[in-house]
């Protein structure tokens, strides 16, 4: 390492305003990457998904109202940065503890200090502990009663799955973020501002770094921004400046400086049984390719290669079993033969092993002894047949042994009789597959069950999916929110639910809602994206006025932004009210109605860049053309016909003019968009609708805006023969239930996930 040079006192001597070789003055000793930890959130690189525009922990951090939170993810990836970001902005008192070094005596000093300031100064205490998952049980238990009551706000930052490592209480109480690995754009950015920040960085040196030794440090840092300023560091103050005063920073002297990647695997945590779960899976699933490179990471992260043998010596019998009775016996010669060779060149072996299982055909038949031991554990016991009992004691007295046919004793060794007990027979445990070797025995298996008794089939078992994300909510909210999501028609409450379900919305995404006066679509984005944040455009200061009514029953944090704004003036709207936001989703229902089709493109074109990069846009247009008709819900046969042709005809030119569009012009509309996927599906839901009195006065009643179906009738019907017609609607109709069709086109856009630069 170079020396290091100190500031003197004169400062205007330029000479000493550096410290030699790159650590400005007064960071004389300070690693780099915390010299270069950010300060404000703007500042903060990576991470979109949690502190990006418009979602909630950033919104939260800004209006400094923060709830317990914990930050889970890999080292270097954030989660001690946030925190001291957090501890830079708020009015509250910060304290901080690493839980690798404190006990319940720091918790309850902290807790003292917090109850002094509230009761004394009226002020919130936030208490930051870093790797929360070192405290042990009573630790936290220690800690539980003073984040439930309020005295501390909790901010944990873990490595570790919380929902495995945190008190299931602390975790209830608090939103959990998950950060990402850094990606590659991500460490660039970091590295390129280390280099050029004159304060904190190497800003004031003379620093050339070759493209493809920037590659290589962010290549092997692995999403570790930690790791990739250690080893700058490490390569600019180990390189002597050249001739013309460079520090030149080659691919050669990249590679000295991390020379080996960092690989995320804790033999004890989360690495360790995501990794070894992606072997086994892989293995299963008969990838060669993947089981390969999972094998890969575990020996190269140091696990115990005894260990992964006896993973692999379960799947032997587990998932190949009788398809491939050698499976079991090459597993166990490569493990004999690791246990006397030994690494490296075991090495070998385990993946000898690995192969022969990933490209083995699979059974997993021997899961029958499962369903026998269950049989064993629920049911009544059932006792032995006679004939299957010892017969070496009590023949005689009992009969036991009686009636038993020795198997050799008949051609091909076998005969049918009963082996299962009386109450279980007919039951099947063993089912052989149609794969390898067990391929052979599953016809002579079912035709000796046949011969015994007939075999009963039975369905296997599901499997259900995991949830990894949890944020508590107030419980009155959570009430009013499903009180008001319940309120909605069931046609609406249908067209809502497909929507959300072609959108996918995740719990930190940011949502734009379009056309969202009658908050159907707004509520249920607030429920979904708890962690995330809602913006709705209305389009008149009436919606406005009562969508905020509505939200005032939510916390401040988690009400949706409301937009006034006309569908063809939404971008432009949205551009001056939240400029730096972009969307994952953008949803909407019948946006496009009240324009004509040619200006969809230009309107569509325009929602499409305010999504971010893997965004979608779901729209719900009704298609009027196909639209439920009134004349279909009531039988004619009482009425002339001359009569029903007319009153059919008069409805129908309601929707032959030229503003309700058919499903054709929607699908014209995609052709003239930059996006990854564009699909346009129609779908018909039908609902009961029931026909009150006041839904009857809506139709037939004369002069209303917009017009009434009787109004459409008045152009070729008499008001004497649209009285006849009302009469039917009356008899046939009026409180009962039918069914109500709406033929909906759903548009779907995705972008890319990365947008061309």
């Amino acid at each position: 390492m170079s020396r290091i040079g100190v500031r003197q006192q004169n400062e205007g001597d330029e000479r000493s305003s550096v410290v030699d070789h790159g650590a400005p003055a007064g960071h004389a000793g300070t690693p780099l990457a915390a010299r270069m930890r950010p300060r404000t959130l703007d500042e903060f690189v990576g991470q979109e998904h949690i502190v990006g525009p418009g979602r909630l922990l950033r919104r939260a951090i800004q209006a400094d109202q923060l709830s317990s939170l914990i930050f889970y993810g890999p080292p270097g990836s954030g989660k001690t940065t946030l925190a001291r970001i957090i501890a830079n902005t708020t009015s509250a008192h910060f304290i901080t503890i690493n839980a690798v070094l404190a006990g319940v005596k720091e918790i309850r000093a902290a807790v003292a200090e917090a109850r002094r300031r509230r009761d004394q100064l009226g002020q919130r205490t936030i208490l930051f502990i870093d790797e929360v998952h070192r405290f042990n049980k009573a630790q936290q238990d220690a800690l539980l009663p003073w984040v439930e009551n309020g005295t501390v706000i909790l901010i944990g930052a873990t490595t570790e799955n919380p929902y495995f490592e945190v008190n299931k209480a602390l975790v209830s109480r608090s939103r959990i973020f998950q950060l990402k690995p850094l990606t590659d754009d991500d460490l660039r950015a970091i590295a390129r501002r280390a280099l050029s920040d004159p304060e904190r960085g190497y800003g004031r040196l003379r620093v050339r770094v070759d493209p493809e030794a920037l590659d290589h440090l962010v290549n092997v840092a692995n999403g570790d921004a930690r790791a990739l300023l250690n080893a700058l560091e490490l390569a600019v103050e180990t390189t002597p400046p050249g001739d013309d005063g460079v520090i030149h920073i080659t691919l050669a002297v990249a590679e000295e400086s991390i020379q080996r990647r960092a690989v995320l695997y804790d033999k004890e945590g989360d690495a360790h049984f995501d990794t070894i779960s992606a072997f086994i899976k892989s293995l299963r699933g008969s990838d060669p390719d993947a089981a390969l490179y999972w094998l890969a990471k575990m020996v190269y992260a140091g696990e115990d290669p005894r260990f992964i043998f006896r993973r692999m010596l379960i799947l032997a019998s587990e998932d190949v079993g009788l398809a491939d009775p050698n499976a079991i016996v090459v597993v166990t010669a490569c493990a004999e033969a690791f246990d006397r060779v030994g690494l490296p060149e075991g090495q070998f072996h385990l993946a000898q092993a690995a192969l022969y299982l990933a490209t083995a055909p699979k059974s997993n038949s021997v899961m029958g002894y499962f369903d026998a031991l269950r049989a064993v554990e629920r049911e009544r016991e059932a006792t032995v047949p006679a004939h299957l009992k010892d017969p070496s004691r009590d023949r005689k007295g009992f009969g036991h042994g009686e009636g038993y046919r020795y198997p050799h004793a008949y051609r091909e060794h076998w005969v049918a009789q009963a082996y299962l007990p009386a109450q279980l027979r007919g039951r099947i445990f063993y089912r052989p597959t149609g794969q390898g070797h067990e391929a052979t025995l599953r016809d002579q298996v079912a035709r000796r069950r046949e011969e015994q008794l007939a075999a009963l089939d039975r369905e296997p078992d599901l499997v259900p999916r995991d949830v990894l994300t949890f944020g508590p909510q107030d419980p009155a909210a959570a009430r009013w929110l499903q009180r008001t999501l319940s309120q909605v028609g069931r046609r609406l409450g249908d067209i809502r639910d497909a929507l959300f379900e072609r959108a996918g919305p995740e719990r930190h995404h940011v949502v734009l809602v379009l056309n969202a006066g009658d908050g159907l679509l707004v509520w249920e984005a607030v429920r979904r994206t708890p962690e995330g944040g809602v913006f709705a455009t209305v389009a008149s200061s009436q919606e406005e006025e009562a969508l905020r009514a509505q939200a005032t029953m939510l916390p401040e944090l988690e009400r949706p932004t409301v937009v006034v704004s006309p569908p063809e003036r939404i971008p432009n709207t949205l551009a001056r009210a939240c400029p730096e936001v972009r969307f994952d989703r953008i949803l909407g229902r019948n946006v496009l109605r009240s324009l004509p089709p040619e200006q969809w493109p230009a309107l569509l074109r325009a929602l499409c860049g305010l999504l971010l990069p893997g965004g979608r846009l779901i729209l719900a247009e009704s298609v009027p053309r196909r639209g439920q008709r009134l004349h279909q819900l009531v039988p004619w046969d009482t009425v002339p016909e001359e009569l029903r042709r007319r009153a059919v005809e008069a409805e129908e030119a309601v929707y032959a003019q030229e503003q309700h569009w058919d499903v054709d012009a929607l699908r014209a509309v995609p052709h003239h968009l930059d996006v990854l996927r564009a699909e346009v599906e129609v779908q018909e839901v039908v609902t009961e609708v029931h026909v009150t009195p006041a839904l009857m006065a809506r139709w037939f009643q004369r002069h209303r805006t917009p017009p009434s179906y009787a109004d459409h009738l008045a152009r070729a019907l008499s008001p004497e023969e649209i009285s006849l017609v009302e009469a039917l609607f009356a008899h046939h109709a009026l409180n009962r239930t039918v069914a109500w069709t709406t033929t909906i086109a759903f548009v779907s856009l995705a972008m890319p996930e990365h947008r061309a630069r």
